[in-house]
């Protein structure tokens, strides 16, 4: 294990929320050399949650942190990029950055769409005001992709009076996310929006006016917009210490330290061990930012916490609240509580007769009681967890209760 000198110089790369945290944690933490935080935008380090919300809808123009990096002595070195890594040196294309500690927090990148070169992704700050530009009254918008990011979008443009066609290429929304089933539950919300949902059918070009789906079908379009999932942004550690698995994501320990030595890992673009799932899991969210940076930096400053927190997000969309937690296999027991014809309801899954995951439309409660009961791994009673009149705490009838 490295032990670092609290008096040397950290360096963290990426300034989203998990490279933010990280700056922050080590600071209060009693971190007394210098930090330089650096991000590849030209913008001081800002909330990504906002920008297809509050951004596009014009309530804001931007979602800085709130946070005196003067005060807190912090260098911040916007617009830099990370070019290559060797022990000790960072370079970029601002010139060679030495550390005796290093924190990759460089997140996801959108991922492109073959045959749409030149269409439009929502990863930034300057992506969601460009967008919002566009975005008036009769704008004839298709969005690629029926995911977050997607309902999301298509949340907003319609509320701002465009025409919404949202292209899927698997058979329900949120198909990556969830059993087809749960999915096609949300599919009506797209039509009581007056969005046009098309599943089972994908983008296979994209021309001045128009969008050509991959059944012969042209649609009309003034935008195309892309939000078919993220991968890591790490090419740049390409033939470093620092190992990659398939998927590009870096491979850190359960203390979020990577294979090169001085050198910790966290947020979106970070493969961790948990014990809890019994596999490595790769989690592109904000709440995961926000844990795992802060438990970086406290890795670094000498802690010896093992990092494993239950999943968790949320999304905004078509006027629901959607909350998921925990992390669930295609052969868990699924249990419906309430139904999605109601006003609000929830799905959990069940392994072994244990909680393991569950999602939450409007159920707030159910959610909050949900992520207790994962983190404890406690045995459900079937029937009183199916009952959406019982307090989901209340169905707990084994080992953790």
């Amino acid at each position: 294990m490295v032990e670092l000198k609290r008096t040397g110089r950290v360096v963290v790369v990426g300034a989203g929320m998990a490279g933010a945290q990280a700056a922050l944690g080590l600071r209060r933490g009693g971190w007394e050399g210098r930090i330089s935080l650096l991000g590849d935008e030209p913008h001081r380090p800002y909330d990504r949650p906002p920008l297809s919300k509050n951004v596009l809808l014009g309530q804001a123009d931007s979602t800085a942190f709130d946070i005196d990096w003067d005060h807190l002595g912090i260098d911040l070195l916007p617009g830099r990029r990370a070019l290559a890594l060797h022990p000790g040196v960072l370079h970029t294309d601002g010139g060679e950055l030495p550390y005796d500690g290093l924190l990759i927090a460089t997140g996801a990148a959108p991922r492109p769409l073959p045959g749409a070169p030149g269409a439009r992704l929502l990863r930034t700050l300057d992506d969601a005001l460009a967008l919002r530009d566009r975005l008036r009254p009769g704008l004839r918008l298709v969005l690629a992709g029926a995911g977050w990011i997607g309902a999301e979008t298509a949340t907003v443009a319609r509320q701002l009076g465009c025409e919404v066609t949202v292209v899927e290429a698997g058979p329900a929304p949120l198909a990556g996310a969830l059993p087809e089933p749960v999915g096609a539950a949300m599919a009506g919300w797209y039509a009581a929006a007056g969005v046009d949902l098309r599943c089972g059918v994908g983008v296979l070009a994209a021309e001045p006016a128009a969008v050509v789906l991959t059944d012969g079908t042209r649609l009309a379009a003034d935008a195309l917009l892309v939000g078919i999932g993220a991968r890591p942004a790490t090419g740049w550690l390409a033939g470093s210490a620092v190992e990659l698995d398939p998927a590009g994501a870096i491979l850190v320990d359960d203390r979020l330290r990577t294979t090169a030595p001085g050198v910790w890992a966290a947020g979106d673009c970070v493969s961790y061990p948990s014990a809890r799932s019994g596999a490595r899991l790769a989690v592109q969210h904000w709440d995961h930012a926000l844990q795992s940076g802060g438990a970086a930096a406290a890795a670094m400053l000498g802690a010896d916490v093992p990092y494993d927190p239950v999943p968790y997000f949320w999304s905004e969309q078509f006027g629901h609240m959607v909350q998921y937690a925990g992390r669930h296999a295609g052969a868990d027991e699924l249990i419906h509580r309430g139904s999605p014809e109601e006003a609000s309801w929830s799905v959990l899954w069940l392994r072994q007769g244990a909680l393991v995951a569950a999602l939450s439309v409007d159920r707030p409660r159910d959610l909050n009681q949900a992520k207790r009961l994962i983190d404890r791994g406690v045995v459900l009673d079937r029937a009183l967890a199916a009952d959406p009149s019982v307090q989901l705490k209340a169905a707990a009838a084994g080992p953790g209760a």
